[in-house]
């Protein structure tokens, strides 16, 4: 079973401009850190992280986009991805106020061109099983998508 919808594919794309500046400097930011990116990820309860970032350590970060208060405030589910991460921050750009974002979270300040950590994320480990589910979910998603990109001539015959 694919981790990858036609949906998932393109969803980033569609995203307003703002949002698609904030999000490149926190993936070029987490990669710089030595962190492997996947975007738009499906999570096992059926929301879509925008980034999961995975740790040489194995550990698990996501990152929820927010370019204006307007999406900061009509967003209510970002609780709901605490439960699949070690560490949970929003990324930002720097014309939103940091005051905004809930004390209890990490915080990434970011521009098209990279980021920096405002606030670092509580750790909260997850349990082994969990852990696990999400390391193959992870592996599974970045897989399929380099297959896609790599073979995609194979794949449309």
């Amino acid at each position: 079973m694919s981790l990858i919808s036609a949906e998932g594919a393109t969803a980033l794309q569609a995203r307003p401009e703002a949002t698609k500046r904030v999000a490149r400097g926190a993936r070029r930011y987490l990669r710089a850190c030595g962190f492997s990116v996947v975007c738009e990820a499906p999570l096992p309860n059926g929301r879509r992280a925008d980034l999961i970032a995975l740790a040489p350590d194995g550990a698990l970060r996501i990152v929820e986009v927010k370019s204006s208060y307007a999406d900061f405030r009509a967003d209510l589910k970002w609780p709901h991805y605490r439960g699949f991460c070690d560490r949970f921050y929003f990324a930002i750009p720097e014309s939103l106020d940091p005051a905004l974002i809930p004390q209890d979270v990490g915080l990434i300040i970011a521009d098209a061109h990279g980021a920096l950590l405002a606030r670092e994320a509580p750790s909260l480990p997850l349990a082994p099983a969990r852990r696990r589910s999400m390391l193959i979910r992870f592996a599974t998603m970045a897989a399929d998508r380099y297959c896609m990109l790599a073979f995609a001539d194979e794949l449309a015959s």
